[in-house]
């Protein structure tokens, strides 16, 4: 399987989008390299700013240039930029409903070796309750490069993480994305297991162990957090009868939360919830990380039986 970070992929598109469309500026808070914002500063280093560790600052600026009628992308790591910056973006941004893009890396347990402090394991549950606010994961380098340019084109405030681990390529170049709409990635009848970012190769992974003992399970790539793609929530849980959600973030206030909300007014049904169980993270290797947290192909199956049997 080929593999590459989705930061990385978010670096590339933003380049060679900032070469054609004039009207995007990119924003750092003094992270270029490890956002790959780098990457646009090289071709374009007249609209690339650096505004220094002064995240509140990057975002009251990126929501000025937005409503100036140009094209911000605010970047950073998820854990400074939702954390240090919130009133800002909840002011400036979405209750002004000024057209800025942020993206945030260094998102979920794979950041690794640098702990707890930098692992943000709530930027979804931070973002997706703000007016205005559009939430997007992506799943990996090939679906980022699509992001960007969606969100090019969509007006007003909106989230985007990546990611700073290498991940498997999923997707095709070929395959369609659209925001708010989720991709089917794998049909079955059993049960439905719906995952953004890393996670959906993971649930892939799952749902071809499960197969072998006989449990056919869709997978679909909620790529889109905010606004949810409700009426494919509820199709797939009709079909199937039961649901298992998986993200690489608290399983409060996330993916997990919004699909629960939308099964709760519409169409309940058993569900289980992949992710963190209300903890921080630590320092340590990705893979053994997302393993002590829960969050592997493995833990992912083993939601699948549980939710499976509550449905009989």
């Amino acid at each position: 399987m080929i593999q590459k970070a989705i930061r990385d992929g978010f670096g590339e598109a933003l380049a060679e989008l900032g070469a054609k469309y004039e009207r995007i500026v990119v924003l750092s808070g003094d992270l270029e390299d490890s956002t790959k914002v780098i990457n646009f500063k090289n071709v374009a280093p007249k609209r690339f700013f650096n505004l220094g560790i002064a995240e509140q600052d990057l975002v009251g600026t990126a929501a000025g240039l937005g409503k100036e009628g140009l094209i911000p992308f605010a970047c950073s790591f998820a854990v400074f930029l939702t954390n240090r910056a919130y009133d800002q973006i909840r002011i400036t941004v979405c209750f002004n409903e000024s057209n800025v893009k942020l993206v945030a890396s260094h998102g979920g347990v794979t950041v690794g070796s640098d702990g707890a402090t930098a692992q943000c394991l709530e930027d979804f549950a931070i973002m997706r309750v703000l007016p205005n606010m559009k939430v997007i994961c992506p799943c990996d380098a090939i679906e980022v490069k699509k992001a960007v340019k969606a969100l090019i084109s969509d007006i007003g405030p909106s989230y985007m993480r990546t990611g700073r681990a290498p991940s498997d390529i999923i997707t095709k170049e070929s395959d369609p994305f659209v925001l708010g709409k989720a991709n089917v990635m794998k049909d079955g009848k059993d049960a439905v297991i719906i995952a953004c970012g890393i996670m959906v190769a993971e649930a892939l992974r799952a749902a071809e162990m499960l197969k072998k003992e006989g449990v056919n399970a869709t997978v679909l790539n909620m790529h889109t957090i905010k606004p949810l793609d409700t009426k494919a929530v509820i199709e797939w849980v009709k079909k199937t009868g039961a649901v298992v959600t998986a993200e690489e973030h608290q399983i409060i206030g996330g993916l997990g939360s919004a699909v629960a909300e939308a099964l709760a007014l519409e169409f309940p049904a058993p569900l289980e919830m992949v992710g963190v169980k209300d903890s921080f993270g630590e320092s340590g290797e990705p893979g053994e990380l997302m393993e002590k947290y829960g969050l592997t192909d493995k833990h992912i199956a083993e939601a699948v039986r549980r939710v499976i049997k509550r449905k009989k």
